[in-house]
């Protein structure tokens, strides 16, 4: 954690800054910081997700309680997550450029501090979901902080690389959570939605780890661009996008209409066709742009949830 004596410091022309100043900037770079564990654009995503899976599974708006419930414990347990990842990768995370300024690598939290706070998440969240959800949206949240934490982080992810494949059952983890939670059950169209952001994470994660590939190299992670032949990358990044689009149009006609019918085609198209430029830029030798497929990978999932909502009120 940042020492808590101040550091008097010379603000423009010579003038020493006041303790107090010197005390709140101290205070805002720890929130900063805290907030940072959290990797708050992950949570967003998560939630992204959850909310229009929670409103299908509801026929419109579901019960303000449940709603307001899981939005926060999923928060809640996402950022839980994400700060114990940091905490177990604060080893290899001080040897990437891309993690580097997170909070531990750059010595602005302790280690015991940020697993404090990570497991303090972690029981807030599931408790919040037992007293106010049921028991298999509890145990869905209780697993999936597990799985990622202790199965992905400590395990998958330094040891093979079909890392990302069964990383991905976490990531997609969120989808059944929402859907139990107002159910009780998980219905066919759950596991449908499950599918499809399950099978997204390949490509989305696999574009990431191109364009990273050195760091990771440099971590000792074995992700697959660092492990396999680009021509093998690209094969899976086109596979699984296929594997997203089927699972998207399996979704369609357990419940979905035209709305969702469309958005998932044309958007499905526009992810495929990227993928699969990906892979011919690659074998012509071109210069490779990965992060046009990950950045277009979030617009699709974010559009295609979208219209999950839209069918789900009305």
């Amino acid at each position: 954690m940042i020492t808590e004596r101040p550091v008097r410091r010379r603000g423009p022309g010579g003038a020493k800054r006041a303790p107090g100043v010197e005390n709140r900037r101290d205070r805002a770079a720890v929130l900063r910081g805290y907030l940072a564990l959290t990797k708050p654009a992950i949570v967003e995503l998560l939630l992204v997700t959850t909310v229009p899976t929670m409103m299908l599974a509801a026929g419109g708006w579901p019960n303000w309680v449940t709603f307001a419930v899981v939005l926060i414990g999923g928060a809640l347990a996402g950022g839980a997550a994400s700060a114990l990842n940091c905490y177990i990768d604060r080893d290899i995370d001080q040897l990437m450029r891309r993690t580097k300024r997170r909070p531990l690598p750059a010595h602005e939290i302790t280690p015991r501090a940020v697993l404090i706070f990570g497991l303090t998440l972690a029981v807030i969240s599931v408790v919040l979901m037992a007293v106010f959800t049921n028991w298999l949206a509890t145990a869905l949240t209780a697993a999936s902080i597990f799985y990622y934490d202790v199965i992905y982080t400590m395990w998958l992810k330094r040891r093979t690389p079909a890392n990302t494949f069964w990383g991905g059952v976490c990531g997609a983890a969120p989808v059944i959570i929402g859907w139990a939670a107002v159910t009780g059950t998980i219905s066919a169209m759950g596991w449908a939605l499950f599918a499809v952001v399950f099978f997204w994470q390949m490509p989305h994660f696999y574009a990431l780890a191109i364009k990273y590939k050195d760091d990771y190299a440099r971590a000792g992670i074995p992700m697959l661009p660092v492990v396999r032949s680009m021509n093998r990358v690209n094969f899976e990044i086109v596979l699984y996008t296929v594997l997203t689009l089927a699972a998207s149009f399996v979704a369609w006609p357990l419940g979905l209409g035209p709305i969702y019918g469309v958005t998932a085609i044309v958007m499905g198209l526009a992810f495929l066709a990227e993928a699969v430029r990906l892979a011919y830029v690659t074998r012509a030798g071109a210069p490779v742009n990965p992060m046009r497929l990950f950045h277009l990978s979030i617009t699709y999932l974010t559009v295609v949830f979208m219209a999950v909502a839209v069918d789900g009120l009305i």
